[in-house]
């Protein structure tokens, strides 16, 4: 199958993850947006050498996850050639930091270690949280949303319309490999000769095509934002999701629930 053509599907598996019908899905945009803002800072907010206390924030992701009906391999399935980047934020800290922070058994773990994990799993957890979001939302709800904050009308069009190109670009470089393999037989990818040539048609053709839809948007009306038909109420789990999902994040960094639960059995 064409690598584009897979890229397309799993961009349209993302929507319709979204369409699905949960507790989660069913939750105002605004307040999971909120949470997930608020989650994300706290999340980045520990220091590098507190990993107990950074442990107990996968519940969040996990719960929301588990009430979303969206198994977590899910996430990191569609996030597979996203983590792995995130190893690199501190691979050297195990070399350039050897001090001791404690020992397991026979074991030494130094401080660079542990950084190392604290920083990858900083990295992990956003990035669930984040998909989660956009997997229980949806873009234009999430758009909805950031107009609600009142952020700059410019900014929510240009980040709807670069999600929407996507799809768009992936279409134009699938047609395209299509007609360079009907065109080079028995080739395995595009040869690194043509790359050059691949890619300026390929910025040619959607820029072409991105300048067709914008003037049919223009013929319809469109004048710099988007107006969404449906206005979405807030209810009472929506008034009740953010204020506990506050506590209880905040709770979580304020107290080392990790050390609190091990005191309890020990």
């Amino acid at each position: 199958m064409n690598p584009m053509t897979g890229a397309m599907r799993e961009l349209a598996g993302m929507d319709g993850l979204a369409r699905l019908e949960s507790p989660m899905h069913r939750l105002h945009p605004l307040p999971k947006l909120l949470t997930v803002l608020l989650y994300i800072g706290v999340v980045l907010s520990f220091p590098n050498s507190r990993l107990s206390g950074l442990i107990a924030m996968v519940i969040f992701p996990v719960v929301g996850y588990a009430a979303a009906g969206i198994p977590v391999r899910t996430c990191f399935h569609k996030l597979r050639y996203i983590l792995p980047l995130i190893l690199a934020v501190g691979i050297w800290n195990p070399i350039l930091n050897r001090a001791p922070a404690f020992v397991v058994g026979r074991l030494t773990v130094s401080e660079g270690m542990v950084s190392f994990i604290v920083l990858m799993l900083k990295g992990t957890l956003a990035l669930m949280a984040s998909f989660l979001l956009v997997a229980t939302t949806g873009i234009e709800k999430i758009c909805y949303a950031l107009r609600l904050l009142h952020v700059p009308k410019l900014l929510v069009t240009m980040l709807l319309i670069t999600y929407r190109y996507i799809s768009l670009l992936l279409s134009e470089a699938g047609t395209m490999m299509n007609a360079y393999t009907l065109r080079a037989p028995g080739q395995k990818g595009i040869h690194i000769s043509a790359w050059g040539s691949f890619l300026g048609q390929l910025l040619l053709r959607s820029m072409d095509r991105a300048t067709a839809l914008y003037q049919s948007m223009q013929m319809r009306g469109f004048t710099g934002e988007f107006y969404y038909a449906e206005k979405l109420q807030t209810r009472t789990a929506d008034w009740l999701f953010f204020p506990v999902a506050t506590i209880l994040i905040l709770s979580f960094r304020l107290f080392n629930i990790a050390v609190l639960l091990g005191g309890l059995f020990v």
